[in-house]
């Protein structure tokens, strides 16, 4: 498939397949240097459509680029203690934002409640973020 069908394929933009070449996180294949214009244009594959896929699931779980190119490289080596390693950190980092964000919804959740409530006295939108 063209460059436009893989973007299509796994659901970017040819831009964004661009780019990822030229991080090194896929490859360019080269140009066939035989026949017309028509031939002269890169081909991709299914494993191109599934790396890409990957990548894109691998930054939605949080992993930088650079920690992206690190795990293709572990897979290519066959590295799944160090793979396992950045799968536990990435998981640690993730319970602590969760962690955050359900502290969030508590303090929005009692200003909510106590915004609503007909209580006389101060208001309660500084002491809703308080511990």
């Amino acid at each position: 498939m063209t460059i436009a069908g893989l973007a299509r394929e796994s659901g970017v933009g040819v831009e964004t397949v661009r780019f990822y070449q030229r991080r090194g996180l896929i490859d360019t294949p080269e140009r066939p240097s035989h026949g017309g214009i028509s031939r002269s244009v890169r081909r991709y594959g299914p494993a191109d459509v599934h790396r890409l896929r990957f990548i894109r699931s691998a930054q939605a779980a949080g992993f930088t680029l650079e920690e992206i190119g690190e795990l293709l490289q572990l897979d290519a080596i066959d590295d799944r203690a160090k793979a396992r390693e950045m799968a536990a950190s990435r998981i640690a980092i993730l319970d602590q934002k969760i962690a955050e964000m359900q502290a969030a919804r508590s303090a929005l959740s009692r200003l909510a409640h106590d915004c609503g409530s007909s209580e006389a006295g101060p208001g309660p939108i500084l002491k809703a973020f308080e511990g």
